[in-house]
């Protein structure tokens, strides 16, 4: 799971997968932290991603950095708890102007049942799951 924040943290945006209905969506993301040793993302409980996690939880994460790629298929599992809510917020405060950990909109997610594989140009590949 480090190998993979810290792919994302290099990338520094990545760009997160789900569906609406029978129609993918994808946008780009930049936050994602370490927390009780999960990997989160955060997004906002108003927006439409939110709403299409909520109906179905899987999604796909993809970044790239020099040359190698990140695809990371997981479940994005809610945490409503303030302590998350409040470590993701200390971790980017770029977002305490938008979000507070009880505002009721801020949202974070853990992924779980998670397989993140690494490939480049040169045909390497590798995988972990967590």
């Amino acid at each position: 799971m480090q190998e993979v924040y810290d792919f994302l943290k290099e990338a520094e945006v990545y760009y997160l997968a789900t569906v609406e209905g029978d129609q993918p969506r994808v946008r780009p993301f930049a936050t994602y932290i370490i927390f009780e040793g999960k990997l989160y993302i955060q997004t906002g409980k108003s927006k439409p991603v939110s709403k299409q996690i909520a109906a179905n939880p899987k999604i796909e994460i993809c970044a790239f950095s020099k040359g190698t790629w990140l695809r990371l298929a997981a479940e994005a599992v809610n945490d409503d708890r303030i302590e998350a809510k409040t470590y993701a917020l200390d971790q980017f405060p770029q977002l305490k102007d938008r979000y507070a950990a009880d505002d009721g909109n801020m949202q974070v997610l853990y992924l779980k049942n998670a397989t993140a594989t690494f490939e480049s140009f040169q045909g390497e590949a590798k995988t972990v799951k967590f």
